[in-house]
C-alpha cells in the first residue's frame, strides 16, 4: 500500500493570499498530494510580533480562504504554542505530525528563498529527515545572466541533499506578484484587494478593520 501524501503549507498568513493558494494547488497537481494542510504559525520567532495579527484572526482568514477548495484543510496544530506564548519551530511541528500519523509521507512547501535559510532554522537535520521539501521556483523569471535564479536554486538544493541526505524537489510555479506586506499596505490605504485575496478574506479584513492605522 502506498503512503498517503500530505502537503504542509506553513506561514504567518498575515493575511493568507492567492499566491499561497496557487502554490498549494500547483503542489497538489505536480506531486499528487491527497491534501494540503494550511498551518498558520503560532509565534513565528523570525517575525516582528508587532506586525502579526493574533492567531485567531489568521486562522479564521485561512479557514475562509481554503473552504472552497477540496483537499485544502486548515490545521490549528500551532495554535496552542501561540496561546502559551511559545515560539513556533518547524522541526517540532513536523515531529508532532509524524507522531500523529506516522503512515503518511509529508511534503513541506517553502518559497525558494527559504531554501537558502533553512540551515539557520532550529534542527534542520530533523526537518530534512521528517519530510520532502518542495521549493517553489518562479519559472517565468529566467535570467539571461550566466548563473540565473534556477541554477542557483538547484545548486543549493543539491548542497542540502548531499549534506543532510535531504529529499528536496523543485516546485515549478508560474509565480504571482502578490505579498502579504503589499496587501497590508493596501488595506491601510483603503484600496481594493480584489485578485490578491479570496473575496471572503477581503470581506473579513474590512469587517474587522484589520491592518487599519488605528487597529
Amino acid at each position: 500500500m502506498s503512503m498517503r501524501r500530505i502537503g504542509i503549507m506553513g506561514g504567518t498568513f498575515n493575511p493568507i493570499h492567492n499566491g499561497h493558494l496557487a502554490i498549494a494547488a500547483r503542489a497538489r497537481e505536480q506531486f499528487a498530494l491527497e491534501k494540503v494542510l494550511f498551518m498558520p504559525s503560532g509565534v513565528p520567532y523570525m517575525k516582528d510580533q508587532r506586525e502579526v495579527l493574533p492567531i485567531q484572526a489568521r486562522c479564521e482568514m485561512t479557514a475562509l480562504a481554503v473552504s472552497y477548495t477540496p483537499g485544502f484543510v486548515l490545521s490549528e496544530m500551532e495554535v496552542e504554542d501561540a496561546v502559551q506564548g511559545k515560539n513556533t519551530y518547524t522541526c517540532d511541528t513536523l515531529i508532532k505530525l509524524r507522531n500523529t500519523d506516522p503512515e503518511a509521507a509529508y511534503f513541506f512547501l517553502v518559497g525558494a528563498d527559504s531554501l537558502y535559510a533553512m540551515e539557520d532554522w532550529k534542527s534542520p537535520d530533523l526537518i530534512f529527515q521528517s519530510c520532502t521539501v518542495l521549493a517553489a521556483a518562479r519559472t517565468e523569471n529566467a535570467s539571461t545572466q550566466p548563473q540565473g535564479p534556477c541554477e542557483r536554486l538547484n545548486k543549493q538544493a543539491q548542497y542540502l541533499r548531499e549534506k543532510y541526505h535531504a529529499a528536496i524537489e523543485i516546485l515549478e510555479f508560474a509565480g504571482m506578484d502578490v505579498s502579504s506586506t503589499q496587501i497590508r499596505e493596501r488595506a491601510r490605504a483603503g484600496k481594493s484587494l480584489r485578485g490578491m485575496v479570496p473575496e471572503a478574506v477581503e470581506m473579513y479584513i474590512r469587517r474587522n478593520h484589520l491592518y487599519e492605522k488605528d487597529s
